[in-house]
């Protein structure tokens, strides 16, 4: 099989959550699901204030669905949503 490219957008509880800091967070979660941390992130402005945090990686096609990830993410202190907005093969 081949490998997905994965990004997903992590909004926080508040204007004030450190992004960097959930950003390594959430890196040993994604390290956990596929072998490495993430290959790129953004923080992109939403709405009063508020940034989201985009992390794009790319997994095994093998691993399965992101459920399992998501959930993880979600319990994360500071994390308000996770959600996977990009999912493309590679070739």
């Amino acid at each position: 099989m081949g490998k997905v490219i994965i990004t997903l957008q992590i909004m926080p509880e508040s204007p004030t959550v450190d992004l960097m800091k959930l950003k390594e967070c959430v890196d040993l979660e994604i390290t956990d699901y596929c072998g490495h941390g993430s290959d790129k992130h953004e923080i992109q402005p939403v709405a009063f204030g508020i940034k989201a945090l985009r992390l794009i990686f790319i997994a095994d096609e093998n691993l399965g669905g992101t459920e399992n990830l998501e959930k993880a993410i979600s319990k994360l202190a500071g994390v308000n949503s996770v959600e996977v907005v990009g999912l493309d093969r590679t070739f």
